[in-house]
């Protein structure tokens, strides 16, 4: 994807993640509670990591029809529920509580000795699911990658792609980024393009200068994260804070 013209960096700053949470939590109830009020049923896309924790753990007490929520992973590394690194497991244990306990939660992981393994279970659960998500919650690694779009990862171009499943298997370069779980499985832009309300949540000084790297030009296997930064329909709020 060739870069025309620089994106703009239109971010918002917060003193830190709990001011963030605060910030965030009322607005993706609000577009939950609106879709629910529209047809009857929300999606929500959730990433793992330490950022989006307190979010998490502020909006699972937030007064809305979770019952009619469906929670879907945007991506997961290829480790069964319990295990360390698993994003099913962490949202067990943040979004899924008190109230938010209510909704559906969509996992990733399926029986099979690798993502590719498991995609025919993965997509036949996810056949009925309404795609793009009400809200959609992202993060990003000092690499650059967003959900499991690792940089050069094989499966990278099916997990790019703008039509299609939207799901695809993932085996990244091993980095201090990517740990041990090279292997993963993560939705694809297919899914999450169009989503109502999408955010991208950052912290610290090093995602910062990522994030400006890929403001710059070159490439979106570089960086997958250009792929939603260069789009003016996709390009989601970016958050930060130290």
């Amino acid at each position: 994807m060739a870069l025309t013209d620089k994106p703009s960096l239109d971010l918002t700053e917060h003193a830190d993640k709990a001011a963030m949470a605060e910030a965030l939590a009322q607005p993706v109830a609000d577009r939950l509670a609106a879709a629910i009020a529209d047809r009857g049923e929300a999606v929500l896309a959730v990433s793992g990591g330490s950022t989006p924790e307190g979010l998490y753990r502020r909006l699972s007490g937030v007064a809305i029809d979770w019952s009619k929520v469906t929670v879907i992973l945007v991506d997961e590394r290829w480790v069964e529920l319990g295990e360390a690194g698993s994003n099913e497991t962490f949202l067990q244990s943040t979004l899924m509580t008190g109230p938010a306990a209510q909704a559906r939660l969509v996992g990733l992981k399926a029986p099979g000795e690798t993502p590719l393994d498991g995609l025919p279970d993965l997509q036949a659960r996810l056949a009925g699911l309404k795609f793009p998500p009400d809200v959609l919650i992202l993060g990003m690694g000092e690499d650059g990658h967003t959900a499991s779009w690792f940089p050069r990862a094989d499966g990278l171009d099916e997990a790019l792609a703008e039509t299609g499943s939207p799901i695809a298997a993932i085996r990244a370069k091993q980095t201090t980024v990517t740990g041990v779980h090279t292997d993963r499985i993560t939705l694809t832009r297919s899914a999450l393009a169009g989503a109502g309300l999408s955010l991208l949540l950052i912290a610290g000084d090093g995602k910062k200068r990522a994030l400006d790297a890929a403001l710059e030009a070159g490439s979106v296997a570089d960086m997958p994260i250009r792929a939603l930064l260069r789009s003016p329909d996709d390009r989601p709020e970016i958050h930060w804070t130290r």
